[in-house]
């Protein structure tokens, strides 16, 4: 029975995941395709109904459907209702089930690198996307506190609240007050989509030591300039593609019920470059 996956979302063309996907499928010998399909905002409710209508197996929904198409799911789970925002669905004759593999993707690296969270303090830059999968994250993994630098210091502390509800100790400030307190943190979050463009990082990572956790979320490029500057410093690095391959993977075994082939998926990624 050959199945047919989707990644939705707008601006679409530039999503690697037809290519991670695909390589999966080869290696596993998989009788599956899987496609970008764009779907301006606005648009979505039809997009929903034109996909069942071709009785899609699966889609992931990346920006700006991820809020928005928790109304046309029938089921979700715990994740997706925790953060209250799906990015992986399923179709089982019509009835949509939704995941949120973003707090997944994001530990992921962690529990591949054998690096303890647990008791640590967190630094993460940006409340917006994925910020509130991340700080789900840490709670989950019982980090000792957490605090949320952002530019605009309402979201941060909207943020801090939620880490607080799920039993993590929080707080919020501005981006601009971090000043040199990196080296006061064992875990800093790149969540800002600072990079993208090569920006320069948005703090200063002076004093942080070769313990210290650098984690960018931003995978375009590799090297960003807050990878850069770790690097310097000897710090464990975590790249923003170890994320995205993260969530692939997790994508892929609630699909296929089997373990994904991390390597295959891998090569594919980062191929994509």
């Amino acid at each position: 029975m050959s199945k047919s996956f989707a990644v939705i979302g707008d601006p679409i063309d530039h999503s690697l995941s037809p290519n991670i996907h695909s390589a999966a499928f080869r290696e596993m010998d998989l009788d599956s395709s899987y496609i970008a399909y764009r779907i301006p905002k606005g648009e979505l409710e039809e997009g929903i109904e034109g996909l069942k209508k071709i009785k899609i197996d699966g889609f992931n929904i990346t920006i700006p459907h991820k809020v928005e198409m928790m109304k046309y799911l029938d089921k979700i789970d715990e994740s997706c209702s925790l953060i209250g925002a799906v990015n992986t669905v399923t179709n089982t004759d019509g009835i949509l089930k939704g995941y949120n593999t973003d707090m997944d993707g994001f530990l992921e690296p962690f529990k591949k690198k054998k690096l303890n969270i647990a008791n640590t303090k967190v630094l993460l830059l940006g409340a917006g996307g994925a910020a509130r999968a991340i700080v789900a994250g840490f709670a989950k993994e019982k980090a000792k506190s957490i605090t949320i630098a952002n530019r605009t210091l309402g979201n941060a502390e909207n943020l801090a609240e939620f880490a607080k509800k799920i039993g993590l100790d929080a707080n919020a400030v501005k981006i601009e007050d971090v000043k040199d307190t990196a080296k006061n943190f064992d875990i800093i979050v790149n969540a800002t989509s600072v990079g993208l463009r090569d920006e320069p990082s948005v703090i200063s990572l002076e004093g942080i030591s070769e313990k210290t956790i650098v984690y960018d979320i931003v995978y375009m490029p590799i090297n960003t300039d807050f990878i850069k500057k770790a690097k310097e410093k000897n710090a464990i690095i975590i790249y923003g593609y170890e994320m995205l391959l993260g969530q692939a993977v997790r994508a892929f075994e609630i699909w296929h019920g089997v373990e994904a082939p991390y390597n295959a998926m891998k090569k594919a990624l980062l191929g994509g470059f």
